[in-house]
């Protein structure tokens, strides 16, 4: 069976020990923030044994001489042993962990929590089973993406030599889509029904902050609960868009045939991924973007290649405008929006609306659990914790980063902690890597030139273009560059980008290194195979390093 590394097994985190026949209690701080007593949480956490009602009122009467704190024993939290192998710490919950959501971030929680030994039980009320990654996201979008590469190389092959004219069967396209998802979807399925944990099909509502209501009508009590129930399309910012009707990444992997034109909002990842799908299918392609640039959040030198490859490839590209509204006009739709001081109007026969995704909160009765939110978002800390201590909350629901590999991290390190709540882990960002998957790929780890800015991060970069390097050459593969930032006092790499083929494999050399805390001078001295795409990386990787080796008068 076939498996995406949404679904990969766990391990990384580990298992504890053999439980000892003893434990030490101790009572140290536990949850320090600034909406403490507001929320009327307790400062204080008891580890390895369950208290009992006297202790309760102990530790309230001395938790209440703290200034301004309004204790409630309900908050109070009572930890697993600091040694050996999880354990349930209170009969009086049906389970130790309740995870609601089976995406990639509820299954890396449920999989984590289960092989900590911890009593685990996983909600999912979506009409499918799979998550986001699976059933509507990173494998169906990819493999319509590569699709389109193979046509459109098929179709390009002119300079090796090769005369082609290429045509294509969108069915059998979507077809080979929807097998690979089905095969995906159904070994998540079998993960589920594994017995590793109880899996139950069901909407859940917090009733209070240990109890969820499920949409069959039961209860349901836990000790501790993983929020992990993704994202969705965000809603339209026009009243009259929605009357008029249109495509969203959901949908457009449903579709039957192309449409003859095609008007897409929105100038993000999906957008751009989308944009290119589509016109290198012969689809008219207009991209409406309300920034002043494509991908706005990355760094503009990596923007303007993928905006320049769209335009090459036949997309007319508005940046910098603002939505007026949208209509039906005869057979076709109409996007009126404020370009450069005048009104543009657009035909097209749809519109794909890819203006973002908004956390899927609705309905969940977070208010009732004490979970607070910001921007609609679940607040979390370090450690995943929301604002109810015990409740932790993972992947896009909770998270900026709506990637894959950091949702997973988040679910497990969320599970790893209710585990371990004596030696609990914090999420680390540094290693954050991002690939957007166009033609050129953009990918980055770690800081970008943007990042480094805004956090006022001291750094050298260096760059090195595509159409300049051999194994490029040959492969005619000429847009794009790589880039490395260092740290300009150790060369220690701080981050790194690569807009050019491959680009999302490419980068992982980079990641390893970052891992391991290489320095440019490290990276530079490692043997590359020749000719090869990821010899390209010494070139930057040397001239920072005589940088770095002049500045300390080397």
């Amino acid at each position: 069976m076939v498996r995406s590394r949404s679904q990969a097994p766990s391990g990384r985190l580990g298992g504890a020990g053999s439980l000892g026949s003893s434990f030490r209690r101790q009572i140290e701080p536990c949850w320090r923030t600034d909406v403490n007593t507001a929320a009327g949480f307790v400062p204080f956490r008891n580890c390895g044994e369950d208290v009992s009602t006297g202790e309760t009122e102990a530790v309230a009467a001395a938790v209440g001489t703290l200034p301004g704190n309004n204790f409630e024993p309900r908050a109070l939290l009572v930890c697993a042993p600091s040694s050996g192998h999880a354990r349930s710490v209170n009969n009086a919950y049906e389970f130790d962990v309740v995870v609601i959501g089976a995406g990639s971030a509820g299954y890396a929680a449920a999989r984590t929590a289960a092989a900590e030994g911890l009593r685990t039980a996983v909600i999912e009320g979506g009409d499918e089973v799979g998550g986001l990654c699976i059933l509507r996201g990173c494998m169906p979008t990819k493999a319509l993406l590569y699709a389109a590469e193979v046509f459109h190389l098929a179709g390009h092959a002119e300079p090796w030599g090769v005369r082609s004219e290429p045509e294509f069967d969108f069915s059998r396209v979507m077809a080979r889509k929807n097998a690979l998802i089905h095969e995906f979807a159904e070994y998540r399925r079998e993960q589920l029904a594994s017995g590793a944990f109880e899996f139950i099909r069901a909407r859940a509502s917090f009733l209070d902050p240990h109890t969820i209501e499920l949409s069959d009508g039961r209860k349901v009590s836990a000790r501790h609960f993983v929020v992990a129930t993704g994202s969705t399309v965000a809603p339209s910012p026009l009243p009259d868009l929605d009357e008029t009707g249109y495509l969203t990444s959901d949908t457009a992997l449903a579709l039957e045939r192309l449409p003859r034109s095609l008007i897409v909002l929105g100038g993000g990842a999906v957008a751009v991924e989308f944009a290119q799908f589509f016109v290198r299918f012969g689809v008219k392609v207009t991209l409406v973007q309300r920034s002043p640039r494509v991908l706005h959040e990355m760094d503009s030198d990596a923007a303007e290649v993928i905006e320049n490859v769209l335009r090459r490839e036949g997309a007319t590209v508005y940046t910098g405008t603002r939505l007026v509204s949208a209509r039906v006009l005869g057979s076709s739709k109409e996007v009126a929006f404020e370009h450069n001081g005048r009104t543009v109007r657009v035909q097209a026969e749809e519109i794909f609306f890819a203006l973002g995704r908004v956390p899927n909160v609705r309905g969940l009765g977070l208010d009732r659990a004490g979970v607070v939110l910001e921007h609609n978002r679940i607040r979390t800390n370090a450690f995943m914790q929301t604002s109810a201590p015990h409740i932790f909350a993972a992947g896009d629901c909770a998270s900026l980063h709506e990637i894959v590999h950091i949702a997973v991290q988040q679910g497990e390190t969320a599970a790893f902690n209710i585990a371990h709540p004596d030696r609990m882990r914090e999420m680390d960002y540094r290693l954050l890597a991002e690939v957007v998957f166009t033609e050129p790929q953009i990918a980055s780890v770690g800081l970008t030139e943007k990042r480094a800015h805004v956090r006022n991060v001291p750094y050298l970069v260096a760059t090195y273009p595509f159409n300049d390097h051999g194994k490029s050459l040959i492969m005619e593969a000429r847009d794009g560059f790589v880039k490395l930032l260092a740290d300009p006092v150790s060369g220690e790499i701080i981050g790194g980008a690569c807009v050019g083929p491959m680009g999302g494999e490419l980068i992982h050399e980079i990641l390893a290194a970052m891992a391991k805390r290489m320095t440019v001078a490290e990276l530079a001295a490692m043997p590359h195979y020749h000719p090869t795409l990821a010899e390209i990386w010494t070139y930057p990787a040397e001239e920072l390093a005589a940088r770095v080796s002049a500045a300390k008068g080397g």
